[in-house]
């Protein structure tokens, strides 16, 4: 199989109306600092695929990136960014839901939580608001890069405990810098969209 291209195809508002896509969606969400841009452009190794910005809360919509034409990857907006008025945090909120509700292509939904820090009080609300929706968010603990590897399971642990989360929960540890945990990702992608019959090697032609 001979992979094309990688695009961003739809950018959705919040007025917008959400696409009705007939191929298989994974969404990737967190608190506005993370690094959920340089993430997608590390699965995608490409450097500015998505928008990356000295400034927290820049992802404003839902972003739609097509991976030849098989599967989505969608970045929802950034939350907890304290300079954003609440009303506008709250339009963002809906904009997420109204995504959980009506997408009818999600397989899973990623959380990234920052591997050097305790869990907030945003990614606490934002993992049950997930969980409420009806999916089990596999947890992105980035960047790896910052931290000793000696600190590795403390700092995992630490994620765990402060989310609460429920047992069996996936937990994937990743760097942009290094590419550490791309390789896991994209092997997740590929068990929940099976139907596509892409794999990592296809994906890497496609964008090299």
């Amino acid at each position: 199989m001979i992979i094309r291209d990688v695009n961003l195809e739809t950018v959705c508002g919040i007025t917008s109306r959400l696409p009705e896509n007939t191929r298989p969606e994974v969404a990737f969400a967190g608190k506005s600092n993370v690094g959920k841009s340089s993430l997608i452009n590390t699965l995608m190794n490409r450097k500015s695929l998505a928008r990356t910005s000295s400034q927290p809360g820049k992802t404003q919509t839902i972003n739609y990136y097509n991976v030849n034409r098989e599967l989505y990857l969608v970045d929802l907006p950034g939350y907890g960014y304290a300079k954003v008025p609440q009303s506008e945090k709250e339009k963002w909120g809906r904009m997420i839901e109204r995504y959980l509700h009506t997408s009818s292509q999600l397989r899973a939904v990623f959380l990234l939580i920052d591997i050097r820090h305790e869990p907030g009080a945003n990614d606490k609300t934002m993992y049950e608001w997930i969980c409420a929706n009806g999916y089990e968010p596999v947890i992105l603990a980035t960047k790896l890069d910052k931290i000793k590897r000696s600190q590795l399971q403390k700092q995992l642990k630490l994620i765990r405990e402060g989310l609460g989360v429920r047992s069996g929960t996936q937990m994937i540890p990743f760097s942009s810098q290094t590419k550490q945990g791309r390789e896991e990702v994209w092997k997740l992608i590929e068990e929940l969209c099976m139907g596509s019959d892409i794999g990592v090697g296809d994906i890497d032609a496609a964008i090299k």
